[in-house]
This record gives C-alpha cells, sequence and structure tokens, in this order.
C-alpha cells in the first residue's frame, strides 16, 4: 500500500495498523529533528511519543492539499523539540550548557535518513550561505527571527526579509 493510501486509510478510519506502519516509516527521520534540537536521546524519544499521540489526536487537521505527509509530521516534530526547548525544566537543565551543542541538521551522522530527508537537505545544501544559516538557526536549532538577528548581527528586517525569501527558493527547488 502506497503512503497516500496508508495515511487516508488512518485518516478516514483511524486503522491502527495504517498508523503503525506510518509510525515504522517515519520514526527514525523525526527522532532525527527532534534529537538534532533538543540533544537528549530519553528526551528526544518522549517528545517522539508526544509527536505520534499529536498525529493520532489530530490527523483530521493533515490535508494533502497543503503539502505531503512528511513535511507535516516534520513540522510537528520540529515545533514540538522547539516547545520543549522553551519548557521552563529544558531551560533549567541546558542552563549552563552553551548553543554550540546543537547540531545541523544539514549534516546528520549515524542515523539512517529517508529519501525524503535527504533530498530536502541536498536542497538546503544548494541555497546560498546566507539562506543556509538562516534556515539552519530558525527551523533546525528553534531560534527566532530575533535571536537569529542578534546571533547574525543583523537586523531583524534583514532577518525577516531572507527568511521569507529563502523559503521561496526552497519552495521553489522542492517543486522543481
Amino acid at each position: 500500500m502506497d503512503i497516500d493510501n496508508l495515511v487516508k486509510k488512518f485518516q478516514e478510519e483511524k486503522d491502527v495498523l495504517a498508523y503503525q506502519k506510518l509510525y515504522e516509516m517515519y520514526n527514525k527521520s523525526m527522532l532525527g529533528v527532534i534529537d538534532t534540537i533538543l540533544q537528549d536521546e530519553d528526551l528526544s524519544k518522549d517528545v517522539l511519543q508526544e509527536v505520534f499521540l499529536k498525529v493520532w489526536d489530530n490527523i483530521e487537521s493533515y490535508s494533502p492539499k497543503r503539502g505531503r505527509f512528511f513535511t507535516w509530521l516534520l513540522n510537528i516534530s520540529r515545533n514540538a523539540a522547539i516547545d520543549k526547548t522553551r519548557s521552563k525544566d529544558y531551560k533549567l537543565q541546558k542552563k549552563n550548557q552553551s548553543i554550540d551543542i546543537f547540531v545541523n541538521i544539514s549534516e546528520p551522522e549515524d542515523r539512517e535518513v529517508s529519501d525524503e530527508e535527504k533530498t530536502l537537505i541536498d536542497k538546503v545544501k544548494k541555497l546560498s550561505e546566507k539562506c543556509r544559516k538562516i534556515i539552519d538557526l530558525i527551523f533546525y536549532k528553534g531560534y527566532t527571527q530575533k535571536e537569529t538577528s542578534e546571533e547574525l548581527d543583523i537586523p531583524l528586517g534583514t532577518v525577516k526579509t531572507r527568511s521569507r525569501s529563502c523559503l521561496s527558493s526552497l519552495k521553489l527547488s522542492i517543486n522543481r
């Protein structure tokens, strides 16, 4: 059964077997995204479970017209990890660690990467250095636009303009 049919079966019938298959297909990629942000394997696994519970509870909000299922999962995973980093407990735990502990997702190490993720990584690598930095900080490391502005020592307006422009460029290259 192809991915579209699995998603449809899960979405329309809450089919447990379809859900399990989707979990098997995507859990490693999602864990990689989460762990890249959190840098804590146990915590990342907990967040992954929360992500798949959110998927179960909110599958009706997924629409293939707005994007691919993998992208939807990626966004939920990234947002859940970022939310965790903003939690009081996480901040206390990481208080003395430098931001340098974060690893760029565009350089995955020692983990299996799906074909879709490889394609996305390749597309990001082809962007300009300015775009890669903006995308890395905002989307992979969870920086706010203001934090990105401070980190790169550029005006906030420039960060906003570049992020829109870079995402547009990335979207065009993906849709080719």
